[in-house]
């Protein structure tokens, strides 16, 4: 049984272990963010602007326009978050059939955001939930900005449908929104029925996945076109990363 809400169904910061561990996912307002990773509010919405500056995603087999983004690899072992040498991102058919068993090699995350500390928090606050949920081990961390705007009428945020990343953990966090309706998240068990329907809607709240256990997908979304603004105007911006063990995707492991 799917069950619908219009606002996220969002957990209290002692919650989010539990949480995660008995339903596959869990949802943190942005205040259980800042609480638990140790970032400050102000230091996460400084990152917001650098979203303006994603290049072109050129890799989209649907022929779309709609997809920005940038993309870099890191490794999160006890409290270090070490950047390893820029590499292709790269999925299974199994798990990507759009995109899956192509070689993408995507601009990398600016020096400058990965120099700020509020970064190396989430990171290593991600990889803390994670080995709480696997096991205390280092993750392969892959982080990706991605802006989804208008320019073709709508933006697919998951234009593979709904997936799995073939990963241990996903975390999606909702960075911004303007001008746009729809981008519902929509998350199911793996193994039956179950599921909900939310929107997230409010900067830096995020969507933690256990991503063996459940599949997401984000519906299209559509201007709220007001007079002088573009297609390019109406975006919805999400920091995707995943954590993964014993090794990168396409690396063997």
């Amino acid at each position: 049984m799917t069950q619908y809400f219009s606002s996220a169904p969002v957990v209290a910061p002692a919650a989010c272990a539990a949480t995660l561990q008995r339903q596959g996912y869990a949802v943190l307002g942005a205040d259980a963010v800042c609480a638990l990773s140790g970032c400050s509010a102000q230091a996460l919405h400084a990152l917001r602007d650098t979203w303006a500056d994603l290049p072109p995603d050129n890799y989209l087999k649907d022929g779309g326009h709609y997809r920005r983004r940038r993309h870099t690899c890191f490794v999160v072992k006890d409290s270090a978050v070490t950047p390893v040498p820029h590499r292709a991102h790269w999925q299974p058919l199994e798990y990507n059939a759009l995109h899956g068993g192509m070689q993408r090699l995507f601009e990398p995350i600016s020096p400058e955001v990965m120099a700020q500390p509020v970064w190396t928090a989430l990171l290593h606050w991600l990889g803390a939930v994670c080995s709480g949920l696997r096991g205390a081990q280092p993750w392969f961390v892959e982080a990706h900005q991605f802006r989804i705007d208008t320019t073709d009428g709508i933006g697919r945020p998951t234009p593979e449908g709904a997936h799995r990343d073939g990963v241990d953990m996903v975390a999606v966090f909702l960075v911004n929104r303007q001008h746009i309706k729809g981008g519902e998240t929509r998350v199911f068990d793996v193994e039956g029925p179950n599921g909900q329907r939310f929107t997230l809607a409010e900067p830096w709240s995020v969507l933690l996945l256990d991503d063996a256990r459940v599949i997401h997908e984000s519906t299209p979304i559509q201007p709220i076109t007001p007079q002088g603004l573009s297609p390019q105007d109406c975006f919805r911006d999400t920091l995707v990363v995943t954590l993964r063990a014993h090794g990168f995707q396409g690396d063997g492991a």
